[in-house]
């Protein structure tokens, strides 16, 4: 009998001890499980911060690139007297808010933006310049604009929200645009 009890109580030590180790085995798994979650949300917060410092350093030290790529956004979007959302936008809204994601607060009509930043001649226009145009009747009145997209030595490429086609892209080359073209001017030095 004294057999029988020392074999229950081995019994019930070993299943003690398997337990307790069992427990153990668990708990060191929890921990290192919770110390792997803390890893992973150290590295998610590392990505995090330096993705968005990364693109704030190359919109700050390139901010066209910026006006470009919003005005770009609203490629397709018609045209709409007045208007200012995707909706429906006219040319100096697109303007507007094309400077506006980069800080700068232009204007809201065509011939005041014309009035910003400094005048500059044909073979100095680069990308982020706006053109001025004369759309209506009186020739040398400001009634249209467009940010510059593209330079090269033989033309110029820009976005503007037309009449006809809304927010698109079109050559300065394009008679029509050539022969409405007043003057440029460059808002970002």
């Amino acid at each position: 009998m004294s057999n029988l009890g020392n074999s229950s109580n081995f019994r019930h030590e070993t299943l003690d001890s398997i337990a307790s180790l069992t427990y153990y085995w668990e708990d060191k798994t929890l921990m290192k499980r919770q110390k792997f979650h803390y890893f992973q949300f150290f590295i998610f917060c590392a990505l995090i911060f330096n993705f968005s410092c990364a693109s704030k350093k190359k919109v700050a030290n390139e901010p066209f690139k910026q006006v470009i790529y919003t005005a770009k956004s609203y490629t397709g979007t018609p045209y709409k007297y007045g208007g200012t959302t995707r909706s429906g936008i006219d040319c100096s809204a697109l303007v507007y808010h094309s400077f506006y994601s980069i800080g700068i607060s232009m204007p809201r009509t065509s011939i005041d933006q014309s009035k910003i930043g400094r005048g500059i001649k044909k073979n100095e226009i680069r990308p982020g310049d706006v053109l001025f145009f004369a759309t209506g009747k009186r020739k040398k009145r400001v009634t249209h604009s467009g940010i510059v997209t593209e330079a090269s030595k033989n033309d110029l490429r820009f976005i503007h929200s037309s009449t006809s086609l809304g927010v698109s892209e079109d050559w300065l080359s394009n008679p029509y645009w050539s022969k409405a073209f007043l003057f440029a001017r460059r808002v970002l030095d």
